[in-house]
């Protein structure tokens, strides 16, 4: 692969949407094993019925040619409060009691769907992202961004340290402790404390979520089994005011112009 020509933008056509579904269809569907009622599988396109109200941050290599399918190499997923209110709630919704975030009367954003080409993982793809991410979280002076994000497959047993780790270290505090829903609630803190293996346990953490609790994310209580996508799900939680100033800096330095 030659040196990469990034840009990233916000999804304006038809065609740009779906060279990022097509995207998450390679990652989610063909990758993950995930699934859905929308997905389509002929034109391999990863798709729900929110995708319309979202706002859909893509990040293109210019150096793989001009065809838009193959120029997106990265998707991340956004959605304000008042998008929400026009879908009719936060897509985590399904998964998450979010009413201490939506009474905190702060400007909510949540993220979702983000993924990586297999080729851009581990580079400086993520890092022009999340630029681009900040600089859209500066102009709509977003106070609190939260969402699901993922360890690979259902075991709960097989993720008992990770989960743990995460319950015990890194549990929101309770002005932003959202709460699995009652009818698919699993425990998190499956290991004692006293138990824990930090090094093992973060092994098995992605490096995603591993990414946000370096920012000072945290998370909500208890994990979801998401049978459909293959996955077991935890919310994160990240607040600006909390954000010691070392990893705002990270987070809301000027986009390179």
């Amino acid at each position: 692969m030659g040196q990469p020509e990034f840009s990233a933008k916000l999804v304006e056509t038809e065609a740009e949407l779906r060279a990022a579904q097509h995207l998450r269809y390679r990652v989610f569907v063909e990758e993950l094993g995930g699934g859905g009622t929308m997905v389509d599988h002929t034109a391999r396109l990863e798709q729900d019925r929110f995708d319309p109200y979202f706002d859909h941050l893509i990040l293109l290599d210019h150096a793989r040619g001009d065809d838009i399918r193959d120029q997106v190499v990265g998707v991340y997923r956004l959605l304000r409060d008042d998008q929400a209110e026009a879908a009719g709630q936060f897509y985590s919704e399904d998964e998450y009691d979010l009413s201490p975030l939506k009474a905190s009367g702060r400007k909510l954003l949540e993220l979702g769907r983000s993924c990586l080409d297999a080729e851009y993982r581990g580079g400086a793809a993520m890092y022009h992202l999340w630029n681009a991410l900040a600089a859209y979280v500066l102009e709509h002076e977003i106070e609190i961004l939260f969402g699901v994000a993922s360890f690979h497959g259902t075991d709960l047993e097989a993720l008992a340290q990770p989960l743990s780790m995460l319950h015990h270290n890194h549990l929101a505090p309770t002005d932003l402790r959202v709460i699995a829903q009652p009818a698919h609630f699993a425990a998190m803190d499956r290991v004692a404390p006293e138990a824990l293996d930090r090094r093992a346990a973060m092994v098995q953490v992605p490096s995603l979520i591993k990414a946000y609790l370096r920012l000072g994310g945290f998370v909500g209580e208890g994990a979801y089994v998401d049978h459909a996508f293959n996955t077991t799900d935890v919310c994160l939680i990240m607040d600006t005011e909390r954000m010691n100033a070392k990893q705002k800096n990270i987070y809301t330095k000027e986009v390179a112009r």
